[in-house]
């Protein structure tokens, strides 16, 4: 493509309207979206990672999407597989003449795309593994805060993916040679924020709304198709307390609080790591959620078209 920019993402705290606006501006500009969530990579998990699928359909239009429902829900995708993933997606787009546009709200899987982190496929290493299961939590944290700048507080959420993380970390340690060419990309940056207080009240009135919609009933036919707790307790959020909830270990209304509490705390954990993206250099287009939809693309349109 012949021009400034090579992909525009669109990012964001969860709740905030980025989907609408990514799916109405590929409309207008001849785009097609990449989906940069961590979750809903996955098959049946469908309301509660806010997929929100009737959204990509714009005055009778459907608008395409990739990274969407690409592997079965009990699967643990990751970081490195959605680099893989979204340079093929990218490619196609391109090749069609197309502008793919990346939308999401997971800072680390934006940040391997567009800053082009060197990843591998770290293989397991058991005998490292036998030896840290015998490790607290915060003694893993220790140890991982002592071997890399944490690129997400996810990593130490459970002793699993501490483990892992620190697995990879002494892979990388073992292995200085490696290194994987991945493409610079031209990318636009497009932040949408509301006020805090709006963002609370929005975050509030979305669980609800998801609540009634079946949100429950989704977790429970995961857990009848064979998806064991510690993997829904691995994927978080509303899928971690839904499952503490349906397994009788919180009453409903400290499921709803507590899950209500999470939500806001990893919206603000969200815009924590967009504030540090910026202060490593990145430039962010901060549009105001307020804003209507079409004076939002007529603003990105103008910074596309700015030399």
């Amino acid at each position: 493509m012949d021009q400034k920019y090579e992909l525009i993402t669109i990012l964001g705290p969860t709740a905030c309207g980025k989907t609408t606006l990514a799916v109405n501006l590929a409309l207008e500009i001849n785009g097609e979206i990449i989906s940069a969530d961590s979750r809903q990579v996955y098959r049946g998990m469908d309301i509660g990672t806010g997929k929100d699928i009737d959204d990509y359909t714009v005055n009778g239009k459907q608008i395409p999407y990739h990274l969407i429902d690409i592997v079965d829900a009990g699967y643990k995708y990751n970081v490195y597989e959605f680099q893989q993933d979204f340079i093929r997606s990218y490619n196609n787009i391109s090749e069609k003449n197309k502008m793919p546009i990346l939308c999401g709200g997971t800072g680390m899987y934006i940040d391997a795309v567009t800053k082009g982190y060197k990843l591998i496929k770290v293989p397991v290493n058991n005998e490292l593994r036998k030896k840290l299961e015998k490790i607290s939590l915060d003694e893993l944290s220790l140890i991982l805060s002592k071997t890399k700048n944490m690129h997400n507080k996810s990593d130490i959420s459970t002793k699993k993916r501490a483990i892992r993380a620190i697995e990879i970390e002494e892979y990388y340690k073992s292995n200085p040679e490696i290194d994987e060419n991945y493409p610079q990309i031209k990318c636009l940056f497009i932040g949408v924020k509301y006020d805090r207080d709006s963002r609370r009240k929005q975050i509030s009135q979305r669980l609800k709304q998801r609540l009634d919609e079946g949100m429950i009933d989704e977790v429970q036919t995961l857990i009848d198709k064979g998806i064991n707790s510690e993997t829904l307790l691995y994927y978080g959020l509303e899928y971690k307390y839904l499952t503490l909830y349906l397994t009788k270990q919180l009453s409903y209304n400290e499921m709803f609080t507590k899950l209500e509490i999470a939500i806001h705390q990893f919206a603000k954990r969200q815009m924590t790591w967009f504030r540090s993206t910026e202060r490593k250099g990145v430039k962010i287009h901060w549009i105001d959620g307020y804003t209507p939809i079409g004076e939002k693309i007529i603003r990105i349109k103008s910074l596309l078209n700015e030399i």
